[in-house]
């Protein structure tokens, strides 16, 4: 089996096998997209030990995408990640930025979602829909004007070794809610997969010095309107300001509530009785497209949270597109210079169709939006539905800002795309200013690159098992072995170095012992 392993890894280490590989399984109409993402995937980690051969791999895979497409329509190539090769280059990116998303970007990234939490726990949140009173997503933004009125509670944590702590929330929060700020206030350097849940604790409210209550969102008191239960808040308890209360881990959950979140619309409400339209799933109000013209007044809230959040944005979106010690991310020099040259062998001199190359999959597109929509690949933190509605918006921005097409828009666009119109061209000009410096800057040499490709390599080297991923692989050449022979049959290299017969021999020592070696892992 080992022996086997060894040898299917020095396969994958032949550029002409690895090569002739993927091909024949992108020939397979079964071979889905998904497919092809797991490949990369598995390609990746089985070759990350060596990632100047893995970039080499990558770069003539994209030569001959580039090939493919160049004659058709070249501003298309890499718009969808369709092919091994693309998700090959979003996984490369990943790795070689991630030095940068470190020391660079990260913490305006992480300042730009606190400071987006803070301004959302200013108003009111309807627990059950999501909807918020401040917010920069038209569809979350909760129209109804409940003014919510701040309430500071002392409040001590039994079990978490600290003492009192004073929490803001708000008398419209639902006793989850106010859970939830506490735990943040007394977990706040703690990584949020470590926190206890809102389920996992008793709030206890220290009305005097006889009597003591324990808060929740539905109990005995809760009011019944129009056939619906309403979630319990600090206003229904009365909680006054300057409060004591006492939160403390309990043994057994109490389940007979389950998360707020998912409570049946028809028989639960928080802020406000659901009409037709509030009661539908929330994944709805996200998919939704309303035709009318935002009244004035909801459009003044989210301008005055965009202007509470527009210093943040903008020294996150500087952190991405600026260079620092006149010195950009060497992966970002070195495929831009790449992307050029492979338009200048084919006579492409648009300058829009480079532009788009660079953009489309390659850095904004490719890296940046997806760590943007998705905090959480980067930070143990809690991505709440409300926030991602809120990065939606902020990722949309950053897209235009690096597209070059004209922005049509009108009084019946979008307010997720008027809501920083004003500010694209500006961004524009920097993005385009980042490219330029970039374009202008000395090449790297091969061996410039291939030594910073070896230290990545080196700094996580024992953080993937390679012989699983090699397992992995080998399942897809097992099931289109076949295919695979006849591709290396046809190749006049492979056949000269006989690789299908290596080919064979890695098939013969795996065949039976594959699924029982690697089933555990």
């Amino acid at each position: 089996m080992e022996e086997g392993i060894s040898l299917f890894s020095s396969l994958l280490n032949n550029k002409h096998f690895l090569i002739v590989f993927v091909h024949a399984l992108e020939q397979q109409k079964d071979f889905a997209v998904r497919d092809r993402c797991s490949l990369a995937s598995l390609l990746t980690i089985a070759l990350h030990g060596k990632l100047e051969y893995y970039t080499s791999i990558m770069k003539e895979l994209l030569v001959d995408l580039i090939d493919a497409s160049a004659a058709k329509n070249p501003k298309l190539m890499l718009r969808r990640t369709e092919s091994v090769v693309e998700k090959m280059l979003t996984n490369w990116m990943s790795i070689c930025m991630y030095s940068c998303l470190r020391e660079t970007v990260g913490e305006p990234f992480f300042l730009l979602l606190c400071a987006i939490k803070q301004q959302i726990n200013k108003g009111s949140i309807d627990a059950i829909t999501g909807k918020a009173r401040y917010t920069l997503n038209e569809e979350w933004l909760l129209r109804e004007n409940i003014e919510a009125k701040p309430r500071n509670l002392n409040v001590s944590f039994q079990g978490c070794g600290m003492d009192s702590l004073s929490v803001r929330a708000m008398d419209t929060d639902t006793l989850t809610q106010v859970k939830e700020k506490i735990l943040e206030a007394f977990c706040k350097n703690v990584p949020y997969s470590q926190w206890p849940r809102a389920e996992d604790v008793d709030l206890e409210w220290f009305a005097s010095s006889t009597q003591s209550y324990i808060l929740r969102d539905l109990d005995d008191t809760s009011v019944v309107e129009d056939g619906r239960k309403k979630l319990n808040t600090l206003a229904h308890y009365k909680i006054p300001e300057g409060a004591s209360l006492a939160m403390s881990l309990i043994d057994k959950k109490d389940n007979t509530l389950g998360r707020v979140k998912d409570l049946d619309t028809e028989k639960y409400f928080h802020l406000v009785l659901p009409t037709d339209e509030l009661a539908e799933p929330k994944k709805s109000h996200r998919q939704s497209h309303r035709k009318k013209v935002l009244p004035e007044i909801y459009l003044t809230r989210l301008l005055s949270t965009k202007g509470t959040l527009q210093k943040f944005l903008d020294d996150l979106f500087k952190a991405i597109l600026s260079i620092r010690e006149d010195k950009p991310p060497l992966a970002v020099k070195y495929f831009f210079d790449f992307l050029e040259e492979q338009a200048e062998k084919r006579g492409i001199s648009d300058p829009d169709t480079l532009h788009i190359w660079k953009t489309n999959r390659c850095l904004p597109l490719r890296f940046w939006v997806n760590i943007l929509k998705n905090p959480q690949f980067v930070f143990d933190i809690d991505k709440t539905d409300h926030i991602d509605a809120c990065l939606s918006v902020i990722a949309q921005a950053f897209i235009d800002a690096c597209s070059i097409s004209d922005l049509q828009l009108g009084k019946d666009s979008p307010t997720n795309k008027l809501l920083y119109a004003k500010e694209i061209p500006e961004y524009r000009k920097i993005v385009q200013r980042y490219y330029k410096q970039i374009q202008d800057m000395t090449p790297l040499s091969e061996q410039e690159m291939n030594a910073h490709l070896a230290e990545e390599s080196r700094k996580y080297q024992n953080e993937f098992n390679t012989n699983v991923a090699m397992a992995e692989i080998y399942k897809y050449a097992k099931r289109y072995r076949p295919q695979i022979m006849a591709a290396l049959e046809a190749n006049p290299t492979a056949r000269r170095t006989q690789l299908q017969h290596k080919f064979e021999q890695v098939v013969a020592l795996m065949e039976d012992n594959i699924y029982e070696c690697y089933s555990e892992a």
